[in-house]
Formats: C-alpha cells, structure tokens, sequence
C-alpha cells in the first residue's frame, strides 16, 4: 500500500492512497490536471481510480472534483453532510449527476482490497471526517482540518504504518500575521486547524515500531513554513516523554507544489 500527497496547503489538498489493485483519492482539491499529472507519475491514470473520498465541502477539498467527475465516472464517498455541502457549493448548477455513496463516521466501507474508516474530526464543515485506509495488517490515515484532538481522535489513530498528519501553522506567525481576527480567532479555534506544537504533541501519542513514514501536511502559506513546521514537530518529539526521537521516523512535509515522497508500507 502507498501514501503520497499530490498536493497538500490550504491552496488545495489531493492524496492518493492505494494498492496494487485499488487507487483511491482522499478529496480533489486541485485543478483536475494536476490530479491527472500526479497519478500519471504513479503510473495510474484517473481511469482506474475507484473512489474518492471527501473530507468536507471546502473549496481546498473539492475544487477539482467537478471537472474530474465530468470526465470520469468515479464514485464520490462523503458523509450526508459533505455531499449537501458539495451541493450548495455548485453555485452554477452544473455539477454532472455522480455516482454518490454516503458514508458515516466509523462505519467501514470495504473497497476491493482496501478497507476504510471514516473517522469524525472537529472543523467548521457541515459533517467532515478524516480517513483510515487499511490493506490487511497496514495502516494509513489522513488527517487534517482538526481544530482539536480527544482522546476518540488517538485512539482512532494507533497502530499506524504511515500518516499524513496536518501541521497548518505556527500560532506567533498566525497571531502576528495580515489576516482580520475572526479570521485568526476561527483558525485558532476548536473548529480549526491543528497548529505546529499540537501536531507534534499528537503525533507524540502515535509513533510506534512500525510506522514507516509521516507526512506533515496542510500547511498555510501565509502562517507556515515548511522547516519551521518540520523543526517544531521534530523539537515535539524529541521534547516528549515518549521512548522515539525526532529522527527516529522519516518525516516529511507535503508541499502544496510538489508531489511528497511515496511512503510504501
């Protein structure tokens, strides 16, 4: 099973998730061409896509999909919430009919060889959930757009042999930054999005023998930077009453540009 960011920032988010047999994307958040250009350099083409899954309604999340799904027949996988979002999001009324599969939080969808799990996260969408991917004994996940962490979010997230884990700002930049204060108190919020030091201190309660690789994604380019995000989560980890160092995993940082590293597990 891989893992790899084709896009990943607050510009648009794309990640494929897949095995030999079965490519799924968790959402579509980029121009259509792009998303073809990324899965061409996997050697897949959207063709054999079998799914893709939504986060949520927001534009980052779904940009993309009205295009891809013009071309293509691909089932959409999203929670009742996510699918009347996309809806009110189509404000020309010219999204095609689409094969629409509503999903629950932690209720499996079992995809040719790929099992996935819904899981719910706390963010200012109508019903968002991150995702579980599960080919036998492998674990991924991709989780972001979570303005906070419970104890439901780590327990959802043991056991992992690869995530891609949002670390989407460093709050002294965000705070210090251009955007109007609803805008910083929004982001800041439950409802939000995870800061650097929060990412780190989750991943803390995550690392395990097995895990193979960790993606740091949705990044802001306004609030973020890549090594800073990097550094901090690292600096988390080291600093952690955990037995794992910072350099015992390879830690990554999608970039919003550039297709990540496959992580292969």
């Amino acid at each position: 099973m891989r893992l790899v960011s084709i896009a990943s920032g607050s510009s648009g988010n794309c990640i494929y998730v897949g095995s030999d047999t079965t490519h799924i994307l968790i959402d579509a958040g980029i121009s259509c061409k792009r998303i073809r250009e990324g899965l061409e350099k996997l050697d897949i083409s959207l063709g054999d896509l079998d799914g893709i899954f939504v986060t949520h309604e927001h534009s980052d999340h779904i940009a993309g999909l009205k295009t891809l799904l013009k071309k293509h027949d691909v089932p959409v996988f999203a929670t009742r919430g996510t699918l009347a979002g996309i809806d009110n999001a189509d404000k020309k009324g010219d999204m095609p009919v689409f094969d629409r599969r509503v999903i629950k939080a932690d209720e499996k969808i079992a995809l040719k060889d790929l099992v996935i799990n819904p899981m719910a996260i706390s963010h200012d969408a109508l019903e968002p959930v991150a995702y579980r991917v599960s080919y036998g004994d492998k674990k991924i996940a991709v989780a972001t757009d979570m303005g906070c962490y419970t104890d439901y979010t780590i327990d959802c997230l043991q056991g992992l042999d690869a995530l891609l884990i949002e670390a989407n700002h460093d709050v002294r930049m965000l705070q210090m930054g251009p955007y109007p204060y609803q805008l910083k108190r929004r982001i800041l919020g439950d409802k939000g999005h995870l800061s650097n030091e929060k990412s780190g201190e989750l991943l803390t309660k995550l690392l395990n023998d097995k895990m193979k690789g960790i993606l740091l994604g949705h990044l802001s380019k306004e609030n973020n930077l890549p090594e800073l995000a990097y550094e901090t989560v690292r600096v988390e980890i080291e600093m952690s009453d955990t037995p794992y160092h910072g350099n015992d995993f390879p830690l990554y940082v999608a970039s919003r540009s550039e297709q990540s590293p496959i992580i292969e597990v």
